[in-house]
C-alpha cells in the first residue's frame, strides 16, 4: 500500500508539472519571437518544450494506471520509470543551474524509485 501511495504522490507531481509547463508554453513562445534565433532552432525548442510537458503528463498517466492497477507493473518496470524525471532533472541541472524544476524532478523521481523497491509481487496483490 505505501508503495502505491508513494506513486500517487509522484503521479500528481508530475501532472502538475506538466500543466505548470504546458501553460508557460506561451510565454516561451513569445521569447522564440522575440530572438533571433533561426526558425528551424526556434521551432526546435517549442517542440521540444511541449514534448516535455507531453512526456511528463504520459507518466503521471502510467503513474495513476499503476497506482490503480498494481498488477499490471513489476517493481522493476517502476523502477525503470524513475529514470525519466531523473534524466530531466540532471539536464535541467546542467543546463539551467539550480532552477526549482530540477530538485523537483529529482524528488518525483526519488519518490518513484522508492515506490518500484517497495512494489508488491504480482501474487501478493489480490485480483
Amino acid at each position: 500500500m505505501a508503495a502505491r501511495i508513494l506513486l500517487a504522490l509522484a503521479a500528481a507531481a508530475m501532472l502538475a508539472a506538466a500543466i505548470l509547463h504546458a501553460s508557460a508554453f506561451p510565454r516561451a513562445e513569445h521569447a522564440v519571437a522575440a530572438s533571433n534565433l533561426a526558425p528551424f532552432f526556434g521551432g526546435s525548442l517549442k517542440a521540444f518544450w511541449l514534448n516535455d510537458s507531453l512526456v511528463t503528463a504520459i507518466l503521471a498517466v502510467l503513474g495513476f494506471y499503476f497506482v490503480l492497477r498494481p498488477r499490471a507493473a513489476t517493481g522493476g518496470t517502476i523502477m525503470l520509470l524513475a529514470l525519466i524525471p531523473a534524466s530531466i532533472a540532471v539536464l535541467l541541472f546542467v543546463f539551467l543551474g539550480l532552477f526549482f524544476a530540477a530538485p523537483v524532478m529529482l524528488v518525483i523521481a526519488g519518490l518513484i524509485f522508492a515506490a518500484g523497491l517497495f512494489w508488491p509481487n504480482r501474487m501478493e496483490i489480490a485480483p
